[in-house]
């Protein structure tokens, strides 16, 4: 169940980190913690003082959150700098883990991840949608808001989320590569999200 997930062009930064004990899924699963890792993927290296302007967290608090992080190997001290003055990096441009596991203390820590992720988008999500002044015409109905009911096997599912991969490896590059990136063209939040639904029906046969 990753997150940040969509297939990255190689470049000198690993392409994902997995997590696979129960200790690091939980250690993630804190939501400063998330927006830590997020924000070096996208803005780092920079030192825990930096850290705390981004966030409006203390000092003291973002040190221990990214100590923590390099703890499950998340994040690693940069070259540069010292005590808290040094910088950090990600590790990393994602974060992975396994959908399903036989283990159940693994089981129970990737629920409560997938929770905090949950909670981590959506909460993004309704903040963007208080404020939509200055968004144009253009963008607003281009914007994807909506969902569909449609009835898959696992396989389909998989299938169906690779397809979607291929589409999104086309616009990658642009991250790095400011240069192909079109007139026009801003960041853009893509989530995918597919989740077996309960048919209260289904249950009663």
């Amino acid at each position: 169940m990753p997150e940040n997930s969509t297939p990255h062009p190689e470049d000198a930064t690993p392409h994902s980190v997995r997590l696979t004990d129960p200790r690091a899924l939980r250690a993630y699963a804190h939501p400063l913690r998330m927006t830590l890792v997020g924000l070096l993927r996208r803005h780092g290296p920079f030192t825990a003082t930096r850290a705390a302007e981004l966030t409006g967290e203390s000092v003291a608090s973002c040190s221990y959150h990214l100590r923590i992080l390099a703890k499950y190997g998340l994040v690693e001290e940069a070259p540069g700098g010292r005590g808290r003055e040094k910088p950090w990096q990600a590790t990393a441009r994602y974060t992975e883990w396994a959908g399903y596991s036989d283990d159940p203390s693994v089981a129970q820590a990737t629920d409560e991840l997938n929770i905090a992720v949950a909670e981590r988008y959506f909460g993004r999500f309704a903040k963007v949608l208080e404020s939509r002044e200055g968004v144009s015409k253009e963008w607003r109905e281009a914007e994807l808001f909506g969902d569909s009911l449609v009835y898959l096997t696992p396989e389909e599912l998989a299938s169906l989320g690779g397809r979607i991969d291929d589409m999104l490896r086309a616009y990658l590059d642009r991250e790095e590569n400011p240069a192909a990136r079109p007139p026009g063209a801003r960041p853009v939040s893509f989530l995918k999200i597919a989740y077996l639904d309960p048919d209260p029906d289904e249950d009663k046969e």
